[in-house]
């Protein structure tokens, strides 16, 4: 076993969510009355903390108005987010895994309250051993999250790899000192998540699955 902990991103690589994430960014804005981003710019924010990604997203609310655009985000994202499904093989892989004896983990932009409510929707809760979430670490591309988990785990940072669908996620690896897996069916586009020089780009579930099977 080359990866005892296997940390995953949440939204765009286990949960197909980019799309309801960038509509909600969009819909608070027009709520407020602020300039709309367009999909590529709200879709670059996916990954990192709530008040990070407004920032980045809307550059010109100010600071003052944080909060109420966070509550308009997650008005509209919780309308919907019981609808919103796993990527097809999500719940094998992560089970398959675990059988084999790697200690599950996720490294979420999401709030605590969040991820709790995502795990219960999903029904993935019992195979992860640990979580850390933006509210309670440095927001990503910070390494607080894997330094934490590795920590926490005992685990070296050669024997830990982050899989995640955002720069965000790869350059967290990488300040992390840890290896970064990419995959290109969530948030950011495969050209820019070579540039952050992933160990492998993977382009759907089942080839993540395979890449995991023969090289974790």
């Amino acid at each position: 076993m080359k990866y005892e902990l296997v940390v995953f991103d949440w939204d765009g690589t286990l949960l197909d969510s980019a799309g309801a994430i960038v509509r909600a960014i969009q819909a608070a804005c027009l709520d407020l009355g602020l300039p709309v981003p367009d999909d590529r710019r709200a879709r670059h924010v996916i990954g990192l903390g709530l008040v990070d990604a407004m920032r980045h997203a809307v550059p010109e609310l100010p600071a003052e108005r944080y909060q109420a655009m966070v509550e308009r985000y997650r008005f509209h994202y919780l309308s919907g987010d019981h609808e919103l499904a796993l990527f097809d093989g999500v719940p094998d892989m992560l089970a398959r895994l675990k059988r084999d004896g790697h200690i599950l983990a996720v490294a979420t932009g999401k709030s605590r309250a969040g991820l709790e409510r995502a795990l219960d929707h999903s029904g993935l809760r019992p195979l992860f051993q640990s979580s850390r979430c933006a509210d309670e670490c440095h927001s990503k591309p910070h390494p607080q999250m894997l330094e934490e988990l590795m920590a926490e785990f005992g685990v070296a940072q050669a024997a830990t790899v982050m899989i995640g669908d955002t720069s965000h996620d790869l350059l967290m690896a990488s300040n992390a000192g840890v290896d970064g897996l990419a995959v290109t069916y969530g948030a950011h586009p495969h050209d820019h998540l070579l540039e952050h020089k992933p160990v492998a780009c993977l382009h759907d579930v089942g080839e993540l699955d395979r890449w995991l099977k023969r090289f974790a």
